[in-house]
């Protein structure tokens, strides 16, 4: 009993102690903090943590005894129908999803991959931890030659590991990636990293990568919280084709402001799925309604619904997901073809104006 009061005990100074507000580093941005990164002024704020526990908790048995996700026969195209339509689009300006957070861009002629996942769990301790009902559309030796890798934040369903320690060709691969994220490439053997805070730009051949700001958060251990930085990002080809990439986000007046200063993509790339419970997922994950605002602040022409049916991290449905995020768009004003609900393993043209 005594040992239990005391475990307890340091579980409570511990809350106390993570609910200190931080201080701004000297000479350093608003975001940059003596305990590490936190997100922009204005941006909605995560429940405490005693209130979003019980769900963590109860998580690993709602996988187990719950309701499995329901998976259309049209969800994911066949393997060879995925490689075909992307050596069809060789030389062109397209997308392809290749599930959650991953989409191959070809811009340019130059080949970028966003947030690669490839392995079965999202965990660093498989089997426990959130597994995908959906296998990657490819195998990673399926892939064309990777030019750039673009990562939005640490999170394991976005970094992760054994994907970019296999993929092919990764000494030639640049990874462009936020403040703190460069030792995991080195470490997985790669010769070109570039980590950029928000706001900072990069010119590589001839694609132009600029870190943006998100409202989300990092953490990979028990140890530390916030360490590295996230990012939302701008990927602009000298053609004029531009992408936005959002990465995971919650929904905040930030978005309006990158916007103002960073806005007019061909195509946004919008996180829609994991926003329930609202109690879990507030100031981490927009709603579907809300997601679509951030493609519609950075004056995007085009919306292509990511980070669903894939794998579940949160209670809702994919039907429900995809519902909401339609609904949301038509209340914008925003036209159907210009919402992008896409099979797995789809490519698609991006439509520029030029």
């Amino acid at each position: 009993m005594f040992f239990f009061k005391c475990i307890v005990g340091v579980i409570f100074v511990f809350l106390l102690a993570s609910c200190s507000p931080a201080d701004q580093l000297p000479g350093k941005p608003w975001h940059h903090t003596t305990e590490g990164f936190r997100n922009p002024p204005g941006s909605p704020k995560r429940n405490d943590w005693i209130k979003r526990v019980s769900w963590y908790i109860e998580k690993p048995f709602q996988a187990i005894f719950g309701e499995k996700a329901k998976i259309s026969k049209n969800h994911v195209l066949k393997r060879n129908k995925a490689l075909e339509d992307i050596e069809k689009a060789f030389g062109k300006n397209t997308v392809t999803w290749l599930g959650h957070m991953t989409a191959l861009l070809q811009i340019d002629g130059k080949v970028i991959l966003t947030d690669p996942w490839f392995t079965s769990y999202a965990t660093p301790l498989p089997p426990f931890g959130p597994k995908r009902y959906v296998a990657p559309a490819l195998k990673l030796n399926d892939l064309p030659k990777v030019d750039f890798i673009v990562i939005s934040h640490n999170h394991f369903d976005h970094l992760d590991l054994a994907t970019i320690t296999n993929i092919p060709n990764k000494k030639e691969i640049t990874a462009i990636v936020p403040l703190g994220i460069s030792e995991y490439f080195r470490d997985a053997g790669y010769e070109h990293v570039v980590e950029l805070d928000w706001e900072e730009t990069i010119t590589l051949r001839k694609i132009k990568f600029t870190a943006l700001p998100a409202i989300h958060w990092s953490k990979r251990s028990a140890f530390y919280k916030n360490d590295t930085l996230w990012a939302s990002w701008a990927i602009r080809g000298e053609s004029g084709v531009s992408v936005f990439f959002g990465g995971d986000a919650e929904y905040g007046p930030i978005y309006a402001d990158i916007g103002k200063r960073h806005g007019d993509f061909d195509l946004s790339l919008l996180s829609v799925g994991a926003f329930l419970p609202r109690i879990v997922m507030r100031g981490a994950h927009c709603i579907p309604e809300e997601c679509i605002k951030i493609g519609a602040d950075m004056k995007a022409r085009n919306h292509l619904a990511m980070g669903w049916g894939t794998v579940r991290l949160g209670d809702e449905r994919d039907e429900d997901t995809v519902r909401r995020f339609k609904s949301g768009a038509k209340k914008l004003g925003i036209r159907d073809e210009n919402v992008w609900i896409m099979k797995i393993g789809e490519t698609r043209m991006i439509p520029t104006k030029w």
